[in-house]
């Protein structure tokens, strides 16, 4: 009887304890506390975003703006639901190795950095979103503005 109630723990134990231990090995190999600041040199820990850090290095948008005010929507809870849902996906490409060397944005990403746009830049673009009927996005800032944050 005595080895029941010895086994079972172990059973669900160890592996939990690998878990946990990865998970924390995982995190601190890939500087996971800096993604929790607005630091844009954080965005720059995977290689394949150095092109788009460097870009924001010699655009307009450097003096006004950091990665998160553009990709992560407002507010601590949708901005940090946001910085993990992303960073899951991106840890979960690299490990499989199914990460693409050119960034492909998501639908969601995309309509994040639309509504970023149309906050800061509220007054030039009000007149241009009045003519639209509500809900039409046919307008899209990054279809014609796709560099400006990310000068190439």
């Amino acid at each position: 009887m005595k080895e029941k109630g010895f086994i079972a723990p172990l059973l669900i134990g160890v592996p939990l304890g690998l878990l946990i231990g990865i998970g924390v090995y995982t995190f601190g190999y890939a500087r996971g506390g800096s993604y929790m600041t607005d630091d844009p040199e954080a965005c720059r820990n995977c290689h394949v975003m150095n092109e788009q850090y460097e870009g924001w290095m010699k655009s307009s948008h450097r003096k006004a703006a950091v990665c998160n005010d553009c990709h992560t929507p407002p507010g601590l809870v949708p901005k940090y639901f946001t910085k993990a849902m992303n960073g899951f996906h991106h840890s979960w490409a690299f490990t499989t190795g199914r990460f693409p060397d050119d960034i492909l944005v998501t639908g969601r990403n995309r309509r994040v950095a639309e509504e970023s746009c149309l906050k800061c830049h509220e007054e030039i673009t009000s007149g241009i979103r009045a003519s639209h009927r509500p809900g039409d996005n046919s307008v899209s800032c990054v279809a014609c503005h796709r560099n400006v944050g990310h000068a190439h």
